[in-house]
């Protein structure tokens, strides 16, 4: 995992730099390209785990992705090292700066790079924690695991965008895409070792049959009246009531699935399972997945482009990388990740934990929003709006602030998320729970993209040069969005149902 974890911060945390600077893509276009790339990171462990639960189960996945990732590496570094498979260095020409586009050929070579990259990190990440977590039997257990598998998750990221970072910006990117195959291959190697001592779980077949039962099921029953419908009247598997699971009322039209008609009845007068029929329990566990889906965060994270145009002075000669600023929020998340494992309130849920965890996000946005408006002014107080590619003379330390605060949110946000889903989803889909945290966050990622095109193409505030835009006010705007995300959970609150996750506020 650390290998992994490894290689995948050092190509990922640096992609926007070396897009920027290497493939003179344009900083706004560049943090489009980021977002999607980093969504489809977020997104693909939902398919390793798939796999991993209907068919071949975590070890040959992860080991298989793994092997993908280590293909990925080795295109990346042909790229960084072979001029060819790039475009020229820009090049100033009087008073301007002119760049060459790359070619088809050169494009097509980075994302089949990027693709495999993207494809063994996704396919990997979230199956170890889950597999990892098979290890242990007790509930509390699985929890401080989690605990401690994103402080390593985290740490390793440090690691990424500290010494990777710095040697791919002051040594050379082949070098530093090479160090990444090389972590890749140890941590492929390390991990086929440990075969014999890992407890490995048994694929059961597809666990999503039983979500296309129930929808078939319920569909065909639609016109039932489960409302007025006894408990009694449901179909239990065995007759009884099944570890105390009756019908709830949210999402009742799916109670049609398990409600008992005279057609259900076999020959024998006794009902069993089918296209028409499913158990409550299986009606419940469908319904969980519904509750949790809309525990998605979205942000954009424009941490990058703006540190390039910044002072990123630290003494008279040392200056750290752009890419490197996020070791702050990593730092933070994994300070915090720990302080709650080893001080935090031992009964702090993981419900009370995303819920803290959002509304910090949220502050997060206020203070970036903040700070970029005091950037703005110090550009138009040295009259630097238009004078593109101008260092701004504020110190890049400022961003601190705004990334530690990020990084605390996700030290509550990320870990209990994962819990949870660990936790409530049905056994069948353990793998699918870890990973469904990623899912949402890739989500996130994928409407950062669309709010960044929309707010592109219908405001003036995210220009190519952004000392001539305004991204105070999209700070703003997401951190009004999350406000509103927020009321809404707590308009739930009342529920009787223990998702309704900011109910401890």
């Amino acid at each position: 995992m650390l290998g992994m974890s490894v290689a995948g911060g050092g190509w990922a945390s640096n992609l926007l730099v070396f897009l920027i600077t290497k493939f003179n893509v344009k900083s706004i276009s560049a943090t489009k390209i980021g977002n999607v790339i980093f969504g489809t990171n977020n997104l693909l462990p939902i398919v390793g785990a798939f796999i991993a639960d209907s068919f071949f189960g975590p070890f040959p996945v992860v080991a298989t992705f793994s092997f993908i990732s280590l293909l990925g590496m080795i295109i990346l570094t042909l790229i960084a090292s072979i001029p060819s498979l790039r475009p020229s260095t820009c090049a100033t020409i009087g008073s301007s700066l002119t760049c060459e586009a790359p070619s088809k050929f050169q494009f097509s070579v980075l994302y089949a790079a990027i693709s495999l990259a993207s494809l063994g990190l996704g396919g990997t990440s979230f199956t170890i924690a889950t597999m990892g977590a098979d290890q242990f039997d007790k509930p509390h257990d699985q929890g401080v695991f989690f605990n401690w598998y994103f402080l390593a998750l985290y740490l390793a990221n440090v690691i990424s965008i500290t010494g990777i970072i710095y040697i791919q910006n002051n040594v050379g990117w082949g070098l530093g895409f090479g160090i990444c195959f090389v972590a890749n291959a140890i941590g492929l190697v390390v991990f086929l070792l440990g075969k014999r001592f890992y407890k490995q779980v048994k694929p059961k077949g597809s666990p999503f049959v039983f979500i296309a039962r129930v929808l078939v099921a319920a569909i065909w029953k639609r016109k039932a009246s489960a409302a007025t419908s006894r408990d009694t009247d449901y179909y239990y598997g065995d007759g009884t009531l099944v570890d105390n699971t009756i019908p709830t009322k949210r999402f009742r039209l799916l109670n049609c699935a398990a409600l008992k008609t005279e057609t259900d009845k076999q020959f024998d007068g006794l009902y069993a399972r089918s296209w028409k029929l499913c158990t409550v329990k299986e009606v419940e566990d469908l319904k969980t997945l519904m509750k949790i889906m809309p525990l998605w965060s979205t942000g954009i994270f424009l941490s990058t482009p703006i540190a390039l145009t910044m002072d990123r002075h630290l003494g008279p000669q040392f200056i750290i990388p752009a890419g490197s600023f996020a070791v702050f929020n990593l730092l933070a998340t994994t300070i915090s990740i720990f302080i709650i494992d080893r001080f935090g309130p031992p009964k702090l849920t993981p419900l009370q934990r995303i819920g803290i965890g959002h509304v910090i996000n949220i502050v997060a946005f206020i203070v970036s929003a903040l700070i970029e408006r005091r950037r703005l002014g110090v550009v138009r107080e040295h009259n630097l709006m238009n004078h593109p590619g101008s260092v701004v003379p504020m110190s890049a330390l400022w961003l601190v602030a705004s990334l530690s605060i990020l990084g605390i949110g996700e030290g509550f946000y990320v870990p209990g998320q994962v819990a949870l889903f660990y936790e409530e989803f049905p056994k069948s889909l353990k793998s699918t729970a870890t990973a469904m945290s990623s899912l949402l966050i890739g989500i996130g990622f994928f409407l950062s993209a669309a709010i960044t095109n929309l707010v592109d193409r219908t405001t003036g505030w995210l220009p190519n040069d952004i000392n001539q835009g305004r991204l105070d006010n999209v700070f703003w705007m997401l951190a009004v969005i999350g406000v509103q995300v927020r009321d809404k959970r707590l308009a739930g609150k009342n529920s009787p149902n223990r998702l309704d996750i900011l109910r401890p506020f």
